[in-house]
């Protein structure tokens, strides 16, 4: 972007985003299931940890990068899947792993955004994951799964917070039907009728680094390792699958506890600022999945806009590195977070307090 658009605050870029959108893809960005409940908790489980920062040490160079599944990244950040990121930005996942790869991150590519998968693997060459909704019987998932490997992507994710779809009231409201829930009724049965045995499945047939993204308990994600997932990607889908769920960051420290030796933990969830990371880091995940983030971004300016948020959220990184008085993640450890109360109502923007109500969208 021209240094005169470049955004200097990640405010300003929820603000642009807002001023882009009709209410109704604002609301689905924003919005989360029955009462929101889940999405609050997201922001308030990290808003009710506090860092507690050395001092006196030599944090003159810092390094923000990060490792997930072999890939060293500039900071341990992934673009999360958002299945209608087409609604935001033409481009979609194409635009995504563009953004990505001048970010010096990695973007996960949603089954039900578009464009296809080969044309995302296509658009950069930054590493990629591919998610994946069940539409289909066992033939369908390998025929997805070659596709994928043949794309060159690095790991295969399947979604398994999703075996029915949930309320969200917002678009209820509205009668709209958002793009990634727009297929036939019966396409969804395949995905509630998903078990551990297709797990299984999958891993004794396919050589690729398997994920199970929607992990909200100890007991799944040790019962995933069990069946020979390499990654345990612990998320509630950002508030917009089950109500009344736990904050995200909440059970990172026990499930890290468990299955951190075993499997890499990637965490997303309310995720928005450079503290946010630092303390998901500290806590034991090895990256953190940004939706939200990436979608304001998009909206406000496509992949642009994405790479200038990435490079905000990495300075804001790197302040909270030196500010807590390490030279890299590999120096965290979970005796740099505390509890502590939050300080703001938990909601979507807790994390922006320069916004007003009028550009929140109340």
């Amino acid at each position: 972007m021209p240094p005169e658009m470049q955004f200097r605050t990640i405010h300003q870029i929820v603000k642009a985003a807002k001023m882009r959108l009709n209410q109704t893809s604002w609301d689905y960005l924003i919005g989360g299931t029955e009462t929101e409940t889940s999405l609050k908790r997201n922001r308030m489980a990290i808003d009710s940890l506090a860092i507690r920062p050395r001092v006196l040490n030599d944090v003159n160079k810092v390094d923000t990068s990060g490792t997930i599944l072999g890939q060293t990244l500039k900071m341990p950040v992934l673009l999360a899947p958002i299945g209608s990121l087409q609604v935001f930005e033409a481009g979609g996942g194409a635009s995504a792993a563009i953004a990505a790869a001048e970010a010096g991150i990695m973007s996960i590519k949603s089954s039900v955004c578009e464009p296809t998968l080969e044309e995302v693997a296509a658009a950069s060459d930054a590493p990629k994951i591919f998610q994946l909704y069940v539409r289909g019987d066992d033939d369908y998932v390998d025929g997805i799964i070659q596709r994928v490997v043949n794309s060159g992507y690095k790991a295969f994710c399947l979604t398994v917070d999703s075996a029915v779809i949930s309320r969200r009231e917002r678009d209820i409201a509205k009668n709209v039907v958002p793009t990634s829930q727009s297929s036939g009724h019966g396409e969804f049965s395949y995905q509630s009728g998903l078990s551990w045995a297709h797990i299984r499945r999958i891993r004794d047939k396919w050589d690729i680094p398997l994920i199970l993204k929607g992990i909200q308990c100890t007991e799944d994600a040790v019962k995933a390792v069990e069946y020979g997932v390499d990654v345990v990607y612990i998320s509630n889908h950002g508030g917009r699958q089950i109500d009344q769920a736990e904050g995200s960051i909440s059970i990172l420290p026990e499930i890290a506890a468990e299955v951190g030796d075993k499997a890499e933990i990637i965490v997303d969830g309310g995720f928005y600022r450079g503290t946010d990371i630092v303390k998901a880091i500290a806590l034991g995940a090895n990256a953190v999945g940004v939706g939200r983030l990436e979608g304001w971004a998009m909206a406000a300016g496509g992949a642009p806009a994405v790479v200038n948020c990435m490079q905000i959220l990495r300075h804001e990184i790197r302040l909270a590195l030196a500010l807590s008085g390490v030279t890299c993640f590999g120096e965290l450890d979970a005796s740099y977070v505390t509890q502590a109360p939050p300080v703001a109502l938990p909601s979507v923007f807790s994390a922006f307090p320069l916004l007003s109500q009028e550009d929140e969208g109340y």
